[in-house]
């Protein structure tokens, strides 16, 4: 793999640890650590972090049926708790066969690898595949043909996207394959996908684009960007 240039965010890394990112996030943010040697080793330094903090408080009483309640809410929280260990950059989610292209937290999404990925067309050769998570964030992968321009546009909210195969360049850099690009309402871009082969990424976002031509915007609500 070619050496990674652009990481996570300390409040991205801050709010993974913590477990206060939407699904969507949660899900990029656990594909890239598991390329990324450097971010993954900022992420278990805010768990220290956080750890330290929680033995650090003052214990609050229990009542006696506080036993019954967790079992509870164990009981009632498998779904969720499959949920989480699909996005956790663990060990073992980390390796992958060195002919894969999905991480392996992706690939618990997915069902698999590339070929199990169910893609739609949007258009200019472009082709999409929305992933299943809560309604906090809309996470997709992308494939943009090589040498193809996505249309240009900005942001209302926050855009993940974390190249898995080949390379796009926009206005502000280049982004290989584990590279990651965080993208606010102060950035209008229109990434290219480089030539020799397509660009697949995995993008998150928590609001819709701001398209800046009227024909993405009319196909915007269909196509769910």
């Amino acid at each position: 793999m070619t050496e990674i240039r652009h990481h996570l965010t300390d409040a991205l890394l801050m709010g993974y640890s913590a477990g206060t990112l939407p699904e969507g996030f949660n899900l990029v943010v656990a594909t890239h650590i598991s390329l990324c040697d450097e971010c993954r080793a900022r992420m278990h330094a805010f768990d220290n972090v956080g750890g330290g903090i929680v033995d650090n408080e003052t214990p609050e009483p229990m009542s006696m049926d506080s036993l019954n309640q967790t079992l509870d809410l164990i009981e009632a929280g498998d779904i969720a708790q499959q949920a989480a260990e699909a996005v956790s950059p663990t060990d073992t989610l980390n390796r992958r066969a060195d002919t894969d292209v999905l991480p392996a937290p992706l690939q618990q999404y997915v069902g698999g690898d590339l070929d199990a990925v169910k893609w739609r067309k949007v258009g200019g050769g472009v082709q999409q595949a929305i992933l299943k998570t809560d309604t906090s964030a809309t996470v997709r992968l992308l494939r943009i043909p090589a040498g193809t321009a996505v249309p240009d546009h900005g942001h209302r909210g926050t855009e993940l996207t974390l190249v898995l195969q080949g390379a796009f360049r926009d206005e502000t850099d280049r982004f290989g394959t584990g590279d990651i690009e965080v993208a606010n309402e102060d950035l209008d871009h229109q990434p290219i996908a480089e030539d020799g082969e397509d660009c697949i990424c995995l993008a998150a976002t928590d609001a819709p684009l701001r398209f800046n031509s009227w024909i993405p915007r009319i196909a915007q609500p269909f196509l769910r960007i």
